[in-house]
C-alpha cells in the first residue's frame, strides 16, 4: 500500500525558484511517506497559455533534459518516483506538453506527451502545443505500475480506459484549470462539480484508483481552482487538498482494492468489444 503525494503549487518567479521550491516540497512528500509524487502540469513555469506569444517558446526545455537531469538524483535519494510535467521542446516548431517518469532505481523511464489540446478563452494550448504521437503509456516503476495523463485529456473516458486497459494501478492527472472572472459566479461551482465527477468515474469505470494535481493561484485572469484529489475504485474522494493553498497532498493508495473491486464488478470482463467499432468514428449521423 504505498503513500502517493500530489504537490499542489503556484507559480514562481523564475525557473530556477520554481525548482528550489517543488524540491523542498518533494522532500515535505517524501518525509510523508510519499513514494509516488506528482507535480502540477508544466511545474517549472507560469501557466503561459493564457496569450498566445511566441517568444514564451523560449520556456521549453528538451525532456529529457535539463529538470530530468537536475532531479533524477533527488529520486534516488529518497527512493521516490516522480513525475514531471514539462513544456517540451522536441525540436524546431514542434513543441509537447509532456510529463516525464523518474524511476529511483532506473532513471527517467520515458514520457507522456498530451494528446488532447484544449483551446478556450485564457487556454491558448493549440498555439503552443502538438498533439501527443506516443499513445497512452504506463509504467513499472520501483513503487507501482502507474498510467499519467495531462489535464485536457482528463475528459476523455477512452485515454483513461486505454490506459488502464495496459495495467495501470493508478492513474495521475497533473492539471491547469481553474476559473474565469466571468464566469465564476454563475458557472464555478459547476465547472468543478463536472471536472471532480468525470474523473471519479473513471476510476470507478476503470477499476483503479485516480489522482489528479491542480495548481493554486491568479495567473492573468485564470483562478485556478486548486482542490487537488485522489479517489479509490468506488469513486470515493480519499484525500482533497485546499481551494487557495499551496500543499503537499499524501494518501495511502491500496492497489488491492483495484483487484476487490474489479471482482465484485467485472466491467472488463463484461465489455462488449464487438459492438464498439463506431467509437473511431467522430460522430454518428
Amino acid at each position: 500500500m504505498p503513500t502517493i503525494g500530489l504537490i499542489q503549487s503556484r507559480s514562481h518567479a523564475s525557473r530556477e525558484a520554481g525548482i528550489d521550491r517543488h524540491v523542498e516540497l518533494i522532500r515535505e512528500a517524501a518525509a510523508g511517506g510519499a513514494r509516488i509524487i506528482c507535480l502540477q502540469e508544466l511545474f517549472t513555469t507560469p501557466y503561459f497559455c493564457t496569450r498566445e506569444d511566441p517568444a514564451l517558446f523560449d520556456l521549453a526545455e528538451p525532456v529529457p533534459g535539463p529538470t530530468t537531469t537536475e532531479l533524477e538524483p533527488l529520486a534516488r535519494e529518497l527512493d521516490v518516483v516522480l513525475i514531471l510535467p514539462l513544456f517540451e521542446r522536441r525540436t524546431t516548431g514542434v513543441y509537447h506538453n509532456t510529463a516525464a517518469v523518474v524511476d529511483p532505481r532506473r532513471g527517467t523511464l520515458g514520457i507522456y506527451r498530451k494528446t488532447h489540446i484544449p483551446e478556450d478563452p485564457g487556454f491558448h494550448e493549440k498555439f503552443y502545443f502538438t498533439p501527443g504521437d506516443l499513445g497512452y503509456r504506463v509504467w513499472d516503476t520501483a513503487h507501482g505500475r502507474i498510467g499519467v495523463l495531462i489535464c485536457w485529456d482528463q475528459w476523455y473516458p477512452e485515454a483513461a480506459r486505454l490506459t488502464a486497459m495496459q495495467g495501470a494501478e493508478i492513474l495521475f492527472y497533473p492539471t491547469a484549470i481553474g476559473w474565469l472572472p466571468q464566469e465564476k459566479a454563475q458557472l464555478g461551482q459547476a465547472q468543478h462539480t463536472a471536472w471532480e465527477t468525470v474523473q471519479r468515474g473513471h476510476a470507478v469505470a476503470n477499476g483503479c484508483h485516480v489522482a489528479a494535481v491542480n495548481r493554486v493561484g491568479t495567473e492573468g485572469d485564470t483562478e485556478f481552482w486548486g482542490q487537488s484529489f485522489v479517489a479509490n475504485p468506488y469513486g470515493e474522494v480519499v484525500a482533497r487538498a485546499s481551494v487557495d493553498q499551496e500543499q503537499v497532498l499524501l494518501a495511502d493508495v491500496d492497489f488491492g482494492l483495484n483487484e476487490e473491486f474489479r471482482r465484485i464488478w467485472p466491467f472488463f470482463r463484461d465489455r462488449r468489444i464487438d459492438t464498439y467499432a463506431d467509437i473511431t468514428r467522430r460522430w454518428i449521423d
